[in-house]
């Protein structure tokens, strides 16, 4: 399975995009509405599943890395292994972005917020 952001055109109202493709490779949406059901639950476990298996290949990718005896094959078996959990990673970050809840305040450019950061 491959993530593609410009596939999903945005985040849609009401819709949660599922950590899944379809069998046609489109993304797929669940209507989100009250209380999470059983379907809501199994995307959840994906998608912590998901987040879980992208640490674990960062900390292999690193090791491959690391490694100055490691041949043309392996880090091309690390990188494949990257691109693949970093779309899975984007597509939870769309997914859980797409439900946050707008901002207050103002965050037009040149606004200032105080972001309780050391950055002036």
């Amino acid at each position: 399975m491959t993530y593609d952001r410009n596939a999903c055109s945005g985040p849609l109202v009401g819709l949660r995009l599922l950590p899944w493709e379809s069998d046609t490779g489109k993304p797929c949406f669940l209507a989100a509405g009250g209380a999470p059901g059983p379907l809501s639950r199994l995307a959840d476990e994906i998608e912590a599943d998901q987040l879980r298996d992208g640490a674990n290949v960062l900390g292999g990718a690193r090791a491959v890395l690391d490694d100055l005896k490691a041949g043309e094959d392996t880090l091309r078996r690390a990188l494949r292994a990257v691109t693949q959990v970093l779309g899975d990673v984007l597509r939870v970050a769309d997914s859980r972005g797409a439900r946050l809840p707008e901002p207050e305040g103002d965050f037009e450019a040149g606004g200032q917020e105080d972001w309780g950061g050391g950055r002036p």
